[in-house]
């Protein structure tokens, strides 16, 4: 068995390269431009959230209790529309600085715990190949597969949400090929 202190620097490593991968892809190739849209009338719009003075949190709507989801009244709500789900935010400036941490944060977590999986699975000085399969498949399950309830529970489009899977596979691939190279021998 490998140590997980034995694995410290592909863990910050492969965190490091996730991190640099995902600003490049979201930053310069830009293929996630189109994953967001702007609403025709926008000031209107904000204009009725303020008066309803939303917390932060998730809403849905129309809102219904299950049980009368099916009731005459519900159905009609929901073939009038709009139908969906909205994330309410603190007001104020994206804490870019913050989110950046986070995320790296949770790069951090996810290279951690391949690393444990990998330790307690892949051999010291087994060949690359053997840790690239264990540590890609498990970063991969982290960062690409969990995308996929967004679009089955959030109704966000299957379209970005192939996007997210698509961006966590090649997360995967890094940090496999991270540990794959710096794995103990």
């Amino acid at each position: 068995m490998v140590s997980l202190a034995a694995l410290w620097l592909p863990i910050v490593l492969s965190a490091v390269f996730v991190f640099i991968a995902s600003s490049i892809m979201h930053t310069v190739l830009k293929y996630h431009q189109s994953d967001c849209h702007k609403l025709s009338d926008e000031a209107s719009f904000l204009a009725a959230l303020r008066a309803n003075n939303p917390t932060r949190g998730l809403y849905i709507f129309p809102f219904s209790a299950p049980k009368d989801m099916k009731s005459p009244e519900m159905v009609e709500k929901y073939k009038q529309g709009p139908v969906g789900m909205m994330t309410i935010a603190p007001t104020g400036p994206p804490a870019m600085p913050k989110f950046l941490g986070q995320w790296f944060l949770f790069c951090v977590i996810v290279a951690f715990f391949s690393a444990y999986i990998a330790a307690h699975t892949v051999a010291p000085g087994a060949n690359y190949l053997a840790v690239f399969r264990v540590v890609g498949t498990v970063a991969f399950m982290a960062y690409g597969l969990g995308n996929l309830s967004n679009g089955i529970w959030k109704m966000q489009t299957w379209s970005v949400t192939i996007k997210e899977v698509v961006d966590g596979l090649v997360y995967g691939l890094l940090t496999a090929g991270t540990f794959g190279w710096l794995w103990p021998r």
